[in-house]
């Protein structure tokens, strides 16, 4: 799925400015019958910084930085890339626009570059976009619906979008931006919160290095476990999340092997080669530092 955080904060009504995060997951086996185990770690970092122009109108302006690492045990030949170094770095900006009778819209144009930082200048552009509309349909249910698509390495990839903010009860709620994330909340107090939550995760990433300089990785990972967030002081926020990532793959091709487009779950016109070998899924535990303010409704 998508880079997408944390744009649904918008509608409930909390926005969250910092981020800071660190993953670890657990060593795991090769799908093949190489020796040894890889292991996976990354970092995230989110600074969102909305300008409101009056009150139904807002410049919503964000950079996300993501980190992926990989270490193999096995030996890799020279043609492979090993270990595994993906930054990305994502712009978000565009209109948040209040309507009439609870209704809104979100036009955000998204450029991003996804490098291994061995080079490639500019190659390692992408552009891409999304649109959401969104009406209030209860007093305790907001809902959206729209799309993003992205100019990846590997072709055109477009995802259906819907945004949720449902407030079942003072207690439970359900927030997210399917498919890409979601999480169910049970609130004990003011300042704990638990529950069960999804991230899932399609990007690719341009190779420099001189053995593979005409190749890219695609990683694909659905993130589902358990968190629990707590109101350290103020408006600061820890969370932490346990739980397995699942369908994780680095897969890397040559630059021109492409396919026609690619949604969540199916492809359309995909005869990809992959040059590496995959490792199993495995657990992961995650940590979060969060500055998180209230908007106004």
């Amino acid at each position: 799925m998508a880079i997408l955080i944390p744009l649904s904060g918008i509608s409930q009504n909390t926005l969250d400015i910092l981020t800071l995060s660190g993953k670890y997951t657990t060593p795991q086996n090769y799908d093949s019958t190489y020796n040894g185990k890889a292991q996976e770690k990354g970092s995230f970092i989110g600074l969102t910084l909305p300008i409101p122009i009056n009150d139904k109108t807002i410049i919503y302006n964000s950079l996300n930085y993501f980190y992926f690492h990989v270490d193999n045990e096995a030996d890799m030949p020279d043609n492979i890339v090993d270990p595994i170094n993906l930054h990305g770095f994502i712009i978000r900006t565009g209109l948040v626009q209040k309507l009439n009778n609870g209704q809104s819209i979100q036009l955000l144009f998204s450029p991003r570059i996804m490098t291994d930082m061995q080079g490639g200048g500019t190659d390692n552009l992408q552009l891409g976009g999304l649109a959401v509309y969104e009406k209030k349909l209860k007093e305790n249910l907001t809902m959206g619906f729209g799309a993003m698509l992205n100019n990846d390495f590997f072709g055109p990839y477009l995802v259906p979008l819907i945004n949720l903010n449902w407030n079942i009860s003072e207690k439970f709620s359900i927030t997210g931006m399917l498919p890409v994330y979601a999480k169910i909340n049970y609130k004990v107090s003011d300042k704990f919160t638990f529950g069960i939550s999804h991230f899932g995760l399609t990007t690719s990433f341009g190779l420099n290095g001189e053995n593979y300089s005409t190749d890219y990785i695609e990683r694909q990972s659905i993130d589902l476990g358990l968190f629990a967030a707590y109101n350290v002081a103020n408006n600061i926020y820890i969370e932490a999340r346990i739980g397995k990532s699942m369908s994780r793959v680095y897969k890397q091709y040559a630059a021109d092997d492409k396919l026609d487009l690619a949604m969540p779950l199916v492809t359309f016109g995909d005869n990809r080669t992959v040059k590496n070998v995959q490792f199993e899924d495995g657990m992961y535990c995650e940590l979060r530092l969060i500055y998180r303010i209230k908007i106004p409704e």
